[in-house]
């Protein structure tokens, strides 16, 4: 006769490894940028819980004191507002975070903007805006850090992608390029920092319960103001937190977070025409 015992082995098994790899958080310093809300907000949840010292980012200050407030050990918490877009002020904001904690362990590229209107509709202007933001303000943030990684010859580089920098879709041309751009860059870097000490980490979400719909920017740069049924329904943001951090202490190149749609990255590998075909038929909204 089998012990029940041996049933819980492997529940045993799991949050052993998962306490290991939430300790490798601990007194590490986590700079977020796009911290004030959604995905950002609950990653700053998580690294607290796990006993790291943050440096938050966001344009919102009051948003910011916010989660600050809400994290483990408000005390180990920086507030570093900051619009990623405006280029000239992130050196400063860089040189603040390592000056209050002497260095900086793991980079988290987080803030972002999405879309919802087709080319032929959306002003160049948008175009602009969601590069500047998604693209390269994330390279101006990793380009200020990196230096100093490089000193200290240890760190992380963490980008939070997309599904839609695997693919494309209606009504998501700018941010779609904008996170293929991501891909492409930061690929780039993983392989010259590579003996470094420094590991690159590009996550993809796919659905997550964000506002990130309701933010989007439509065809004349206002925002969407509408929640999309797929993101309503999508993962909880502190499941899918949880679920980057494990990606993130195992140093992960690249990591997929999601549920059914993350099908279609794997459906594209084996028929990319078939998925072409598909993402003209489906309801992206």
């Amino acid at each position: 006769m089998i012990s029940n015992d041996l049933f819980s082995l492997p529940v045993f098994v799991f949050f052993i490894v998962l306490s290991e790899a939430f300790m490798e958080f601990k007194d590490k310093v986590i700079w977020i940028t796009g911290a004030s809300s959604g995905i950002g907000e609950h990653l700053a949840y998580a690294f607290s819980n796990a006993g790291a010292k943050l440096a938050l980012s966001a344009r919102k200050e009051n948003e910011l004191q916010r989660v600050k407030a809400a994290c483990a050990v408000p005390n180990d918490v920086l507030l570093v507002p900051l619009d990623v877009s405006n280029f000239a002020d992130i050196p400063a904001a860089a040189n603040e975070i390592v000056n209050h904690f002497g260095y900086i362990s793991i980079l988290v590229n987080n803030a972002g903007i999405s879309q919802r209107a087709l080319v032929k509709d959306t002003n160049f202007a948008v175009d602009q805006r969601i590069m500047a933001i998604n693209y390269l303000g994330t390279v101006a943030v990793t380009k200020a850090v990196l230096p100093k990684m490089l000193h200290q010859r240890f760190g992380q580089i963490v980008v939070i992608s997309s599904v839609m920098g695997k693919i494309g879709t209606p009504l998501r041309s700018a941010y779609a390029a904008s996170k293929h751009a991501l891909h492409g860059f930061f690929e780039c870097l993983r392989a010259e920092v590579l003996d470094d000490g420094i590991a690159v980490t590009i996550i993809c979400p796919g659905y997550v319960n964000t506002d990130i719909t309701i933010n989007a920017l439509v065809g004349d740069g206002s925002p969407n103001k509408q929640k999309a049924k797929s993101t309503s329904e999508g993962m909880d943001s502190d499941v899918f937190a949880q679920k980057a951090l494990r990606a993130i202490a195992r140093r992960k190149p690249e990591a997929f977070i999601g549920g059914k749609e993350l099908f279609t990255i794997y459906l594209q590998r084996l028929s990319p025409r078939l998925v072409r075909w598909l993402v003209t038929r489906i309801n992206v909204t």
